[in-house]
């Protein structure tokens, strides 16, 4: 609610490391990952400041290793999600009043914990919960989070130094209030930063949350509520508990200090929520704040002139990074018939190159995918390829769940642009391509804007301007965040804002002051210096 701003510097982008083979930050990693597999942690749920462990625990195996296990988090019920929401609104009123520059600073000690003392801690259980390679945990639970937290409380500064013009005889002045309630972040499984963003973002701007994080990301999520407990978040005002998803709903969408939600997860789950928040619209104190960015189903489109080794390295970072399991991955392309042949070449043999296996082993390129219910889902729909007369699989095809979750990146061939896999995400190390007639251009433009329900990533790799300029212009609905030249991931906090539209969310853009101001509540207050004492205006005035 104050006016007060703090003018703290404009943050920078957090440099990556490289873990080369013996860098200190691979020994490191290494001997963080020994550690953590050499213990099995027994995780909490946080509510009110207190660890609250119920004994109905679920067991955490890495998807890459599901004979090891990692320990167990303690489920809750309702009663657990009604004490997080007690708990936060008794310390909502102390925490909307603590100065900005007070709040600032949690999080900006948090963030130099996760770039300094527990790098390696957040790396490796981001490689072991969620089997992410060194690069990817890398540039994920450190790099982008560090930055979500710098960058937001720079953000957040800048909002609060907005400030409207004053007349003579009159001082104005905005307030910049949390919400009216508490907040709900819903994280999904695989980003850490994401899990770490949508509780904090929203507690930064002066607002106490319940945080629930996907099952398959506790083991972080709960590392991570350590570190903002040491960095002084005060009690109460993130509550971190673990119950399922309907449980969740029904307690904090009938409550009436429900204010907003913070939301990345699936299309279905979201506009489920949205429904509800709309049945209950009549129990809330305020209109509640719905954020939320979904699914995807993200194209590549190369152009004739497009640069056959670049559209291979796009395709192969973008579909495959992370098992295909990131909400910008690249899982349909259209490639140009007069290059189609030497792309697919190139891409297949580039494929035979990818080692799969554990995080640990740091020459692995893929690793597994996130579950059993995942690795199902995506088989069936490489088993249905294997059998239609409209598609074929040229490279990949194989899967296996004995040791891990493991599925080899694949390739479908499609002769029909509205094949089910050129229209249904499937969230999987699976690319669907489709040949397009090289003389056909604006007409595939067409194909893509209209094939997908989603519009949350795109990309278009031409060495043509016009071609590069009418992809732009033609496709300006297909993608909130759209690629020249480049794979459709990678999104980096405070140079690519992320989120997207149509059927991928509320496009929000997580990283930016836009997200910010959805978990503010602006009050203008207009202050007059010497107030008037006659009703009477001098047109009233007799000559």
């Amino acid at each position: 609610m104050h006016n007060a701003y703090f003018d703290f510097a404009a943050p920078h982008n957090e440099p990556v490391m490289s873990f080369a083979p013996g860098s200190p930050e691979r020994a490191a990693l290494k001997q963080q990952l020994a550690a953590f597999k050499a213990v099995q942690l027994d995780i909490p749920m946080y509510i009110g400041g207190k660890e609250v462990r119920t004994g109905k625990t679920v067991d955490i195996r890495p998807p890459h290793e599901i004979k090891h296990k990692l320990g167990h988090f303690h489920m809750g019920d309702a009663g657990h999600v009604k004490d997080a929401i007690n708990a936060a609104l008794a310390a909502r009123q102390q925490w909307a009043d603590t100065p900005w520059e007070q709040r600032a600073a949690v999080f900006l000690k948090a963030a130099e914990l996760l770039a300094t003392k527990y790098r390696a801690h957040t790396n490796a259980a981001t490689m072991l919960g969620q089997s992410k390679n060194a690069y990817q945990a890398e540039i994920d639970s450190a790099c982008e989070l560090i930055d979500f937290l710098r960058f937001n409380v720079h953000y957040l500064t800048e909002i609060y130094r907005q400030q409207p013009v004053s007349s003579p005889g009159v001082h104005n002045r905005l307030e910049y209030r949390p919400l009216e309630g508490f907040v709900l972040a819903v994280t999904p499984f695989n980003f850490s930063a994401i899990g770490g963003n949508l509780p904090t973002s929203a507690a930064m701007c002066g607002n106490v949350v319940i945080w629930k994080p996907a099952n398959t990301q506790v083991y972080h999520a709960s590392f991570f509520m350590k570190v903002l407990i040491e960095a002084g978040l005060p009690d109460g005002v993130i509550n971190l508990v673990y119950a399922d998803g309907p449980t969740i709903g029904d307690v904090c969408f009938a409550h009436p200090d429900f204010a907003g939600i913070h939301f990345t997860g699936s299309t279905g789950v979201f506009q489920t929520m949205w429904k509800t928040i709309g049945n209950n619209i009549s129990k809330y104190k305020t209109y509640p704040r719905i954020v939320g960015e979904t699914g995807g189903k993200d194209f590549v489109i190369a152009h004739r002139s497009a640069n056959v080794d670049a559209v291979v390295t796009a395709l192969a970072r973008g579909a495959f990074e992370y098992q295909g399991q990131k909400c910008s991955a690249a899982s349909r392309a259209y490639l140009p018939s007069n290059i189609a042949e030497e792309i697919k070449s190139k891409l297949a043999a580039e494929l035979k190159t990818m080692k799969m296996g554990t995080t640990e082993d740091f020459s692995n390129f893929i690793n597994a995918v996130i579950d059993e219910r995942s690795f199902d889902k995506i088989a069936a729909y490489i088993e249905d390829a294997k059998k239609d007369p409209k598609a074929k699989i040229i490279a990949g095809g194989n899967y296996s769940k004995t040791e891990g979750y493991f599925i080899e990146p694949t390739v479908i061939e499609t002769t029909d642009p509205k094949y089910k896999t050129m229209c249904e995400e499937i969230f999987g190390p699976v690319l669907t391509i489709y040949t397009y007639d090289a003389e056909k251009w604006e007409e595939t433009l067409e194909l893509v804007d209209g094939t997908s329900e989603y519009a949350l990533t795109g990309a278009v790799l031409a060495q043509d301007r016009y071609a590069l300029d009418q992809a732009t212009k033609k496709l300006v609905n297909a993608a909130g965040n759209f690629y020249l030249n480049d794979k459709p991931t990678g999104a980096v906090v405070g140079q690519q804002p992320f989120g997207g539209a149509r059927a991928s969310g509320t496009n929000d853009k997580a990283g930016s002051q836009l997200n910010l101001y959805r978990w503010l509540s602006a009050r203008t207050v207009k202050e007059t210096l010497v107030p008037p004492t006659d009703y009477r205006y001098p047109f009233l005035k007799e000559a």
